[in-house]
């Protein structure tokens, strides 16, 4: 999914009032610490390294079919966009997760009568 039609998401979800806990286009961005590109020598083969903030890594990668269509700028927008959309799963578990804990670290409701 393009980072535009994210934002289109986005927009909808808001306008429609729905505000629970959820990843948002931003969250996904904020995860990010920095990014590296490498392009294979003699190759077409863009590849970028995502740094996220807890120092875990996520890959992308590109290339192009016919070398005479390759630019190095466009070959990064696409590994960037490839290795970006892999964090989206990876912090949908850790919300999830977050949330059931949030749903089990409850007080049990109890009853004293007959005590």
């Amino acid at each position: 999914m393009s980072e535009r039609d994210e934002q289109a998401i986005e927009a909808e979800i808001k306008a429609k009032g729905l505000d629970a806990p959820r990843l948002t286009p931003e969250s996904i961005d904020n995860t990010i610490r920095s990014e590296q590109f490498y392009v294979f020598p003699g190759t077409t083969l863009t590849v970028c390294a995502l740094t996220l903030k807890n120092g875990f890594q996520v890959v992308g990668h590109s290339a192009a079919a016919s070398p005479e269509n390759f630019d190095e700028e466009i070959g990064r927008k696409i590994a960037r966009a490839n290795a970006r959309q892999k964090i989206w799963p990876l912090e949908g578990y850790l919300l999830k997760q977050g949330l059931h804990i949030g749903a089990n670290m409850r007080p049990a409701l109890t009853s004293h009568e007959g005590d």
